[in-house]
C-alpha cells in the first residue's frame, strides 16, 4: 500500500479517484490493477482454505464470493463514498436486490419514493410482493410527513434516489433521513445519478447507498456492474428481532454479524446474500469500472456543464412545453439542488415535446449524436422514449399523474461539443415541429 492510500483524507477527490485502493496488492507490483480472470484461487493447506472460507476477508477462494479486481474497484469506490467498505456485484438492479435482501424478510414493508428507476418500481411492486415483502410509494418525496404517514410496524427501510429517473427531482436526504432514523429505520439512497463527485449521501444521513456502476462510474457504456456502499453507522441491533440476518442469527462462531464485524455487519452480511444468490460481478468489468472511475470528476464535471447549458437552451424553444432540470430556477427542486449539489446537477434530464409522440419520433428519428438507447451515464449523449420503453407497462393514466406523457424524452448528455449537441437538438426540434403540423392538418381534415 503506498503513502497516498495511508492518508487519504488529505487528498482531493480527483487524486483519490486515480489511487484509492487498488496499489500494494499484485505480486509483480503492476501500476494498474490486474485483471484476475480466474474463477477460484488455490489454497496453501487445508487450514489455509478453512480460513478463507471461514472470513472472506482473509484471502480469496472463489470469484463468486471475491475477486482481487473486485477488491479493488470495492476499496476504491468505498473511498470516494465515504463508507466502510463496498460490495460490487453483476448490476445494478443486483446491488438493489442485494442490499434489501439483505434487510428484509417475508412479512416487511418497504416505503419508497414513487419518482425512482421503473425497473426498481417493478422489483419493489412485483418480484418482492411475491416474497411478502410490501412497498408504499410516497407521490410526494418532497413532503417529510408523506414519508411519516406511510412508515408501518413492519417497515424496515426506506428507499430512493439522490436524483430521480428520469424527471430529476433532487431528494431532500437529511430530511428523509431523520424521518427513517427516528423510527429505527435505515435510508437507503440509489445515488446512480449523482455519482460520488456531486453527492455523497452518506455526509448527509443516508445508511446505504447504491449505484448501477454500469453508468456514470464506468462511463463508456462497455460493462455491467453494480455496487453497495455501507456507512457503518447504523445500529442494527438497536432493536431486538428487527433486522435478524444482521443482528440475530448466530454463525458457526456463535456470534452475530453485528458482534463479528462491528460497523462492517450490513456489509459482511450482504456479501454473504450476494454469495448465495450469485450475481458475481465480471473481473473483466471490474477493471472497466476502476478505469472509468479514474477520469470521473472530469466527465461529470463537463457533462453537468453542458447538460445545463442544453436545459437552458430548450426552455427558449416554442416546440418544448417543460424541462425537467434542477440546474434551471423553473425546476421545483433547484434551491435544494443548488445547496446539495453546488458541483453540477447531473448530466440526464427530461423535456416533454408540444406535439406528443409523433413529435416524440420526429425528434429520435432526426438527431445523429443523441443516440436512441436504453442506457445513461455514457461518454456519447442517448435519448430516450420513456412511455414506450421503461415505463411502457404503466397504464395512460398512471403515465399522465406522474408526467410521463406521450411528448417526453430523457437525454443522458455526453461529452460532445455543446454547440454540436445544441445544432443536433435543433435538427429534432424541426423535425418535430414538422410533425406536430403533419397531425393538426391531418386532424383539421
Amino acid at each position: 500500500m503506498s503513502a497516498l492510500e495511508n492518508n487519504p483524507e488529505s487528498l482531493a477527490f480527483a487524486t483519490r479517484q486515480l489511487h484509492a485502493g487498488a496499489r500494494g496488492f499484485d505480486a509483480y507490483g503492476s501500476r494498474a490493477t490486474p485483471i484476475y480472470l480466474t474463477a477460484g484461487f488455490e489454497f496453501d493447506d487445508i487450514a489455509d482454505g478453512e480460513g478463507r472460507f471461514a472470513d472472506p476477508a482473509t484471502g480469496f477462494s472463489y470469484t463468486r464470493v471475491g475477486n482481487p479486481t473486485a477488491a479493488a474497484a470495492e476499496r476504491r469506490i468505498a473511498d470516494l463514498e465515504g463508507g466502510v467498505g463496498a460490495l460490487l456485484v453483476g448490476s445494478g438492479q443486483a446491488a438493489t436486490t442485494t442490499a434489501l435482501l439483505t434487510i428484509l424478510e417475508s412479512g416487511d414493508h418497504i416505503v419508497a419514493a414513487s419518482a425512482i428507476y421503473e425497473g426498481t418500481r417493478e422489483l419493489l411492486r412485483s418480484e418482492f410482493a411475491r416474497l411478502g415483502i410490501t412497498t408504499d410509494f410516497v407521490d410526494d418525496p418532497r413532503d417529510p410527513a408523506a414519508w411519516e404517514s406511510a412508515i408501518g410496524p413492519r417497515t424496515r427501510a426506506l428507499v430512493a434516489e439522490s436524483i430521480a429517473n428520469p424527471r430529476g427531482g433532487v431528494l431532500d436526504i437529511p430530511t428523509v433521513a431523520e424521518v427513517a432514523h427516528r423510527h429505527g429505520i435505515p435510508l437507503v439512497v440509489d445515488s446512480t445519478l449523482a455519482t460520488p463527485y456531486l453527492l455523497r449521501p452518506l455526509e448527509l444521513g443516508a445508511d446505504i447507498v447504491i449505484h448501477s456502476a454500469s453508468k456514470f462510474l464506468s462511463g463508456h457504456g462497455t460493462g455491467l456492474g453494480g455496487v453497495i456502499i455501507d456507512g457503518g453507522r447504523f445500529a442494527w441491533d438497536a432493536v431486538p428481532g428487527r433486522f435478524r440476518q444482521i443482528a440475530s442469527e448466530t454463525g458457526p462462531d456463535g456470534r452475530t454479524f453485528v458482534e463479528r464485524s462491528g460497523e462492517r455487519a450490513f456489509l459482511d452480511t450482504a456479501r454473504r446474500v450476494a454469495m448465495r444468490f450469485g450475481p458475481s460481478p465480471s473481473p473483466l468489468n471490474a477493471f472497466l469500472l476502476l478505469q472509468g472511475i479514474e477520469t470521473l470528476s472530469l466527465r461529470v464535471a463537463r457533462q453537468s456543464q453542458t447538460a445545463a447549458a442544453l436545459a437552458a437552451w430548450l426552455e427558449t424553444r416554442p416546440e418544448v412545453v417543460g424541462v425537467d432540470y434542477s440546474g434551471l430556477a423553473s425546476h421545483p427542486d433547484h434551491d435544494l439542488a443548488a445547496r446539495l449539489l453546488p458541483a453540477g446537477q447531473g448530466a440526464l434530464f427530461s423535456f416533454t415535446l408540444a406535439g406528443g409522440r409523433a413529435a416524440a419520433e420526429a425528434f429520435t428519428r432526426s438527431v445523429r449524436l443523441f443516440t436512441p438507447m436504453t442506457h445513461l451515464g455514457d461518454v456519447r449523449s442517448l435519448v430516450l422514449h420513456p412511455a414506450t420503453t421503461t415505463h411502457a407497462s404503466r397504464s395512460d393514466a398512471d403515465l399522465e399523474r406522474i408526467g410521463v406523457g406521450p411528448g417526453l424524452l430523457r437525454l443522458s448528455v455526453g461529452l460532445e461539443d455543446t454547440g454540436d449537441l445544441i445544432a443536433d437538438l435543433e435538427r429534432g426540434l424541426i423535425a418535430a415541429a414538422a410533425a406536430t403540423a403533419d397531425v393538426s392538418e391531418a386532424v383539421s381534415a
